[in-house]
């Protein structure tokens, strides 16, 4: 990610920009931070990851959505998450875009180099002021890996991961599985290179 100049921008003025812009920004504290691109074992992970939850959300109150979905933390935070997850009815932020989400149950990140202590850190901690948010799930693209946070009835969250092509992980707040295998189907972990974003 990169941001422009220093400078912080209200609500609405974000929204304006990123509306008449042709690329995706964030906003960070009031900063507006460019999303950069992703390598192909990302994309290849994201779209496996969310082919398996929409084939497991047909039937269901649940609508998988792709990182073009905007989800909103706060007045100063505003995020793009890899894949979203609403079950029941979806809470938009106005009536005429229909671009802003207001309570994502689950979130999905697919980690890379460059933002991994964001995805893990910052990103996490506002995450976790979401009061739908139930479920947050990390995915390596560099090793096998797939980490499970689970909001508790005392607001802690508990953490399950796997590191294996044969293990799973259950999503509760969604009634779907990871298969690790599945998420990982055509990802090849040859010449892994660390700084890939």
């Amino acid at each position: 990610m990169s941001s422009l100049p220093k400078q912080r921008f209200t609500e609405e003025e974000y929204l304006a920009f990123e509306r008449a812009s042709s690329e995706k920004h964030e906003l960070i504290d009031g900063e507006i931070v460019a999303m950069t691109g992703a390598s192909e074992r990302h994309n290849l992970i994201m779209a496996s990851t969310l082919g398996s939850l929409l084939g497991q959300s047909r039937k269901k109150p649940c609508k998988v959505y792709p990182s073009d979905m905007r989800v909103r933390i706060s007045r100063r935070q505003y995020a793009y998450p890899d894949i979203t997850v609403v079950c029941g009815a979806s809470v938009l932020a106005d009536d005429d875009y229909h671009d802003t989400l207001l309570n994502p149950t689950l979130i999905i990140e697919v980690l890379s180099p460059s933002t991994e202590g964001y995805d893990r850190g910052d990103k996490f901690t506002l995450y976790r002021t979401i009061p739908s948010l139930q479920e947050y799930v990390l995915i390596a693209q560099n090793r096998i890996q797939i980490e499970r946070f689970v909001r508790q009835p005392d607001g802690q969250w508990l953490l399950a991961d796997i590191k294996s092509l044969d293990s799973s992980l259950e999503l509760n707040s969604i009634g779907c599985t990871l298969l690790a295998g599945d998420v990982y189907e055509q990802v090849s972990f040859e010449n892994v290179v660390d700084d890939e974003t």
